[in-house]
């Protein structure tokens, strides 16, 4: 108990906090579908680290991909500079099971950051200023991806952001209109996460790529939280039949390892390269440890065939969790919202799983909502377990109504 009083201090004191009430669950290590305390208590990671962890925690190929990066060597150089295989096999392979025009990925550390090097894309590729997203966007926190995510009440308090940012309503076609010769890029979930997963129709979708198209504004997908196998396919924007000239990817990209790339055609990455030169750098990004592991998480999702059985895990846990309390459950792959009456019952209910040893989550800007995002490789029977875990929580709940 003094050990774990004393790693509380150290959290709270010298580490900085992200809010006034952290979960605080000190986890000594993880594997598959659970974390683990020191004192050996498991918890199922029924939010896969917010979709980060899809083949489940420490990978055994991830983890030798590791191990064999760190004894041939990590950080050398500047990313660009130097042939580091862990680099270019890794951009081979994301060539391979992504579609034309995207060939060509400039590897960074991080989902912002891929956000980034895409609104610097558009505006370089374009010569434009203006960029457009959609309300209910989150697009991550650095000022520029800010400025196109949508929370006001996140944005607010660093503001002033960056100028000629337009938002339209999203999924609503009668507004596209609104993207034209000003326009340097458009950019937007195909799945809007944060918005309490927010699915747009194909339609919409078709006619955004035309609009795009007409006016010469480059499309951009974030998909740093529905990539690699979390919405049923390799990518979300798979289902609608519109491939974007920009893709930005993170999250589950690294199988537990900090990674993000922005990806496009070899003629509008090689202008970043020139005029100026160096038009974008990164010291750290692509890093080979990184690399190695992004490599080996899809070769794990293409030789163990995990994203086949996606949709059926996912239709298989919504049967699960129809419950009186529950008003919808939005979902597309294993990518969930739990929408509910109220936050209070839906902080209750998270809560409440969280004491009974499994892990779901809030959304930032969606309150009557909590979010599930299971490791792909959850068994179905490990499903059964969680999903009795969920409707535990919620009779408990809704006997207190």
């Amino acid at each position: 108990m003094k050990q774990q009083n004393e790693a509380q201090r150290l959290f709270h004191r010298h580490q900085a906090q992200t809010t006034p009430f952290p979960l605080g669950i000190e986890v000594e290590s993880a594997k598959g579908i659970y974390l683990y305390t020191p004192e050996g208590k498991s918890y199922i990671d029924f939010i896969s680290g917010i979709s980060v962890a899809n083949i489940g925690h420490s990978h055994p190929k991830v983890v030798k991909a590791i191990k064999d990066q760190v004894d041939k060597h990590m950080h050398v150089m500047v990313y660009g500079e130097y042939l580091q295989s862990a680099q270019y096999k890794l951009a081979e392979k994301l060539n391979k099971i992504l579609p034309d025009p995207l060939s060509t990925s400039y590897f960074v550390n991080s989902g912002t950051e891929a956000i980034e090097g895409s609104m610097k894309l558009a505006k370089r590729a374009t010569g434009r200023t203006e960029l457009i997203a959609f309300k209910g966007a989150y697009h991550g926190n650095t000022q520029g991806s800010l400025s196109i995510s949508s929370n006001e009440i996140k944005k607010s308090p660093f503001r002033p952001l960056l100028p000629d940012i337009r938002f339209l309503e999203f999924n609503n076609i009668e507004q596209l209109w609104q993207i034209s010769d000003k326009t340097a890029g458009v950019i937007i979930e195909p799945i809007q996460g944060d918005a309490g997963i927010r699915i747009p129709s194909k339609a919409f979708m078709l006619a955004l790529r035309k609009r795009c198209d007409e006016t010469g504004s480059l499309l951009i997908f974030d998909e740093i939280q529905s990539g690699f196998g979390r919405c049923g396919k390799w990518f979300a924007f798979e289902h609608f039949d519109v491939v974007p000239d920009i893709l930005a990817i993170a999250k589950a990209f690294g199988g537990g390892m900090p990674i993000g790339a922005f990806i496009s055609s070899y003629t509008f990455m090689d202008l970043l390269s020139h005029d100026p030169m160096l038009g974008h750098i990164t010291t750290f990004g692509g890093h080979p440890v990184n690399c190695a592991a992004a490599l080996a998480n899809i070769e794990v999702l293409e030789e163990e065939k995990i994203i086949e059985e996606v949709d059926a895990k996912g239709a298989y846990i919504e049967k699960k969790l129809k419950h009186p309390l529950v008003k919808e459950i939005r979902r597309i792959g294993m990518f969930f919202a739990i929408e509910m009456d109220s936050f209070d019952i839906v902080n209750q209910v998270v809560r409440k799983n969280i004491e009974k040893g499994l892990i779901s989550y809030w959304f930032l800007s969606t309150d009557y909502a909590f979010r599930i995002a299971p490791p792909l490789t959850i068994s179905y029977d490990e499903i059964d377990m969680a999903c009795a875990i969920i409707r535990e929580s919620m009779d408990e709940v809704l006997s207190l109504k």
